[in-house]
């Protein structure tokens, strides 16, 4: 897709009284940077929903993206189903995105509500050709992609929404694009799209959803680089070498520790301009250096940023922590979950004596594991990540 990129996000809600979701929502990345997403909503709900849409996702997806033929596709999934007893048949509605690496978007749909297209910040019609495969109504499109499209998939418990409550027919595809026309322009992420509409849903619902809900949307956006630097080298030789590369690379760049900071402000020859104002007891305070995007503390502002990158990829409940605020946690996900494709870390691997107090909870390893965790999360949001070791 050369400069641009897929941002992918989904929220699902469970049928009231249920453990498992009759949703899911399955993705593959590829080597050449193209993805394929499918969303399954299984008959029914409860665990054999569960079972029928999993399967249903996993083998679809797997299949679209080794090229296989949607029509092999069916069939092998009509072989392999479990077959309800009580309705006699064994199907997963779904909705298959198929982002190809020459920057068009196959859409392939079957059952499930259609595809909403934003394009300019308005929902936009695009042409669907119906074809009959192995019995069942397929809905074929090829679009052209463009920055700032944004699709959104969903499964039929988003469109059921209110029936009975808020409305007497449901909530209408055309007043969700609507809905959704109003969000798209205020540069919310993906996953910050998909658990409004389906937070929506469950509103609509009065709290007791009486469907599966999902919502998937996938948001084409420009590669936009970010560096974050955390740690001092583990060899004091190293420092030049980690800082020369770290501000060789385009885009914004964040450093993360007391140290780490003090080691770039010597190699940039500038001064270290601390703050004493805590937006949140809990944060410390950020500071600043001329040619430095944001500086934070280390172990405790990035220990934030993962509790809410940890969130973010599921429940995304603390989004409105980290979106409202400008402590140093909030800071950095934004930068990392909302403006970020593609994000280089550098981890310095020198140990922090403060580190190694017996009564502390924290350890030589601390520092990587917080790495680790962090770029677990933004893979899944599927970010672009590259980790260094000084």
């Amino acid at each position: 897709m050369n400069d641009l990129c897929a941002e992918i996000g989904w929220k699902s809600i469970n049928h009231f009284g249920e453990q498992l979701c009759g949703d899911h929502v399955e993705v593959i990345e590829k080597k050449d940077g193209s993805s394929v997403i499918v969303l399954a909503d299984g008959l029914g709900s409860g665990v054999k929903a569960s079972i029928l849409s999993t399967l249903t996702a996993k083998i679809i997806s797997t299949m679209i993206a080794e090229d296989i033929p949607i029509e092999d596709c069916i069939s092998t999934i009509a072989d392999t189903l479990p077959v309800d007893k009580a309705r006699e048949v064994a199907y997963s509605t779904f909705t298959i995105i198929n982002l190809k690496p020459n920057g068009t978007a196959e859409l392939i749909q079957y059952d499930n509500p259609h595809i909403i297209l934003i394009r300019d910040g308005d929902s936009s019609w695009y042409k669907k050709t119906e074809t009959t495969i192995g019995g069942k109504q397929i809905f074929r499109s090829e679009i052209k992609l463009r920055e700032n499209d944004i699709f959104i998939a969903m499964s039929d418990g988003c469109p059921h929404a209110g029936i009975g409550l808020s409305y007497n027919f449901g909530w209408k595809i055309e007043d969700i694009a609507r809905y959704m026309e109003g969000l798209a322009s205020i540069g919310y992420t993906a996953k910050t799209l998909s658990t409004m509409l389906v937070d929506e849903c469950g509103r609509l619902y009065g709290g007791n959803p009486v469907d599966d809900a999902t919502a998937c949307v996938v948001k084409i956006r420009r590669r936009v680089p970010m560096n974050i630097l955390f740690g001092p080298p583990s060899n004091r030789d190293d420092c030049d070498r980690m800082m020369s590369l770290f501000f060789s690379k385009a885009g914004k760049h964040i450093i993360c520790g007391g140290t780490t900071s003090t080691i770039a402000a010597k190699w940039l020859g500038k001064p270290i301009k601390t703050s004493l104002s805590f937006e949140n007891k809990d944060i410390p305070p950020t500071a600043e250096i001329e040619g430095v995007d944001l500086v934070t503390e280390g172990v405790l502002t990035v220990s934030k940023v993962i509790e809410y990158a940890e969130d973010h990829v599921n429940e995304n409940k603390l989004y409105e922590q980290w979106e409202h605020y400008n402590n140093g946690a909030a800071l950095i996900s934004r930068m990392l979950f909302e403006e970020a494709t593609d994000i280089n870390f550098y981890v310095g691997t020198a140990v922090n004596p403060a580190h190694q107090n017996a009564e502390l909870p924290l350890n030589f390893h601390v520092k990587m594991q917080l790495v680790q965790r962090l770029t677990e999360s933004l893979k899944k949001m599927g970010k672009h990540i590259k980790v260094s070791y000084f």
